[in-house]
């Protein structure tokens, strides 16, 4: 189900410094900067315990890494997820896994989109640019900013792999310099010159600090959202397409950007709540939407405050390619396989980028804009790819037990860990890891109060899971009509 020899095709193009910095890219953001923050809204009462929820959050995400790092070197391959479960479970499965995982990113690709334009509001207000930052207050200029962002990007990985490395790497490079000043500040004061700060700049108190009491599934809760900030490390495992020495690179670099990416995201909120008693972010929280760079603009002079919120936005915007780079890849081995249309699965002769589905991963993510903009909480963008993310960490995990039965061709490939019976054994603490984080997960969300069912998460992927569903097995029946050994393409790796 390949395209001819003859045909455009991806190239492999990425090394070890762009593979990890596209995982690495793809998980600091929102996650580091805003979600550490307002989990004191989306799970009241986690209080002093955010830390700790992210330990726990580590494990599942260590697991689902060890999955994905022992499947992409034995199937290096775009579309990753895709590719290891349709190969080493079922096809549905590895469908299923797949669409969970592009609807969930696509839709926090807008998510971040309509995040970032607070940002630039922020930076506006610290300059003093006051018509500037009411304007980005303006419900449309929001919208109409996020959706040009989005498109932007989409042009940037349109343009090729180099013109891709050449935007992120240096982006990345800037946003640990950047976030280091938040580190820093954060362990350079205590929660007494906070208070003294607040008092002498803004006339406030914090007022009488409550205790917290320690609720176990309030704390599971937290460590289920929290989880979210670990999402990521997958991308590199889409690109496998276009990676150097795939088998050798796929596995490292998903173990340098997990390692890295961890190590940064202790540091940063730890410096964060060392700095800023959680009674006042919990209480800012409940009002409105806040950040890191917010919260540290009462300690720091307006240089140094502008500062952390350009290292903020870049975190953001390097979000935005190295998604796009992993959900369009998922869209391109799809339509290697017939189950959506080959014309999505074109390689663009010159820049040797699938851009058609480039372009409908956009359209995806401009729905994930124009919801965060009518639900008005981007927290539900959040909870959707949670959910997406732990169905697809789950089955990844699966995969890996069954492989070797299902199709010991194949599993005889992994390089990841001698050991069998090692490799099966971490496979089987993800599976009981990441199913009870979905299952908290689930209900949590199910139990949520909300004005109408299209606000909580688990209805929303179901829906979107069934017709998904309808669409895949009316492909197949296609192709079952068409002659098409079905069997020949769901047990061999696509051509190159």
């Amino acid at each position: 189900m390949s395209e001819t020899s003859s045909s455009p095709h991806l190239s492999r193009q990425l090394g070890l410094l762009s593979l990890t910095a596209t995982g690495i890219c793809s998980m600091i953001g929102a996650s580091v900067y805003i979600v550490p923050i307002m989990i004191q809204r989306n799970v009241a009462g986690i209080g002093p315990y955010v830390l700790p929820a992210f330990l726990l959050a580590a494990v599942p995400a260590l697991l689902a890494a060890f999955a994905y790092a022992s499947l992409s070197s034995a199937m290096p391959r775009a579309g990753g997820s895709y590719i290891f479960a349709s190969r080493g479970l079922h096809p549905y499965w590895g469908f299923v896994a797949s669409f969970s995982q592009w609807f969930g990113l696509t839709i926090v690709i807008g998510v971040i989109c309509y995040v970032i334009i607070p940002f630039f509001r922020d930076i506006a207000a610290a300059l003093d640019w006051k018509v500037g930052a009411a304007y980005l207050e303006t419900g449309w200029v929001r919208l109409t900013l996020a959706l040009g962002l989005l498109w932007a990007f989409v042009g940037i990985n349109m343009r090729g792999l180099q013109f891709y490395e050449r935007t992120l790497i240096p982006l990345m490079i800037l946003m640990f310099v950047l976030g280091g000043i938040v580190i820093f500040a954060g362990f350079s004061f205590n929660h007494a010159d906070f208070e003294a700060a607040l008092l002498a700049k803004e006339g406030r108190t914090i007022g009488v600090k409550t205790n917290a009491v320690f609720d176990l599934s309030t704390f599971l809760s937290a460590a289920a959202v929290l989880f979210a900030s670990f999402i990521g490390f997958d991308s590199i495992a889409q690109a496998g397409g276009e990676a150097k020495n795939p088998e050798r690179l796929l596995p490292k670099a998903t173990a340098l950007a997990v390692v890295v990416v961890g190590a940064f995201y202790f540091v940063f909120t730890a410096a964060v709540y060392h700095a800023i008693p959680w009674q006042f972010i919990a209480a800012e929280a409940a009002q409105k939407d806040i950040s890191a760079p917010g919260l540290f603009s009462v300690l720091l002079s307006p240089a140094w405050g502008v500062a952390i919120l350009i290292g903020a936005t870049i975190a953001l915007l390097n979000d935005l390619p190295a998604m796009l780079l992993s959900v369009s890849r998922l869209l391109f081995a799809w339509a290697e396989d017939g189950i959506f249309s080959k014309n999505i699965a074109k390689v663009n002769p010159r820049t040797q980028t699938p851009q058609n589905a480039l372009l409908l991963s956009g359209f995806m993510a401009t729905i994930g804009v124009l919801g965060s903009h009518f639900a008005s909480d981007f927290f539900l963008g959040i909870d959707i790819m949670v959910t997406s993310m732990l169905v697809n960490f789950l089955l990844m995990c699966v995969t890996l037990v069954v492989l070797p039965k299902k199709n010991p061709a194949i599993a005889k490939n992994i390089k990841v860990l001698t050991s069998n019976s090692l490799r099966k054994t971490l496979a089987w603490l993800g599976i009981t890891f990441l199913f009870g984080f979905l299952a908290i997960h689930v209900w949590k969300d199910v139990n949520a109060s909300a004005t109408h069912w299209y606000f909580h998460s688990t209805y929303v992927w179901l829906l979107v899971m069934a017709v998904a569903s309808l669409i895949y097995f009316w492909r197949l029946r296609r192709l079952a009509k068409n002659g098409v050994d079905l069997e020949a393409v769901f047990n061999t790796l696509p051509e190159e």
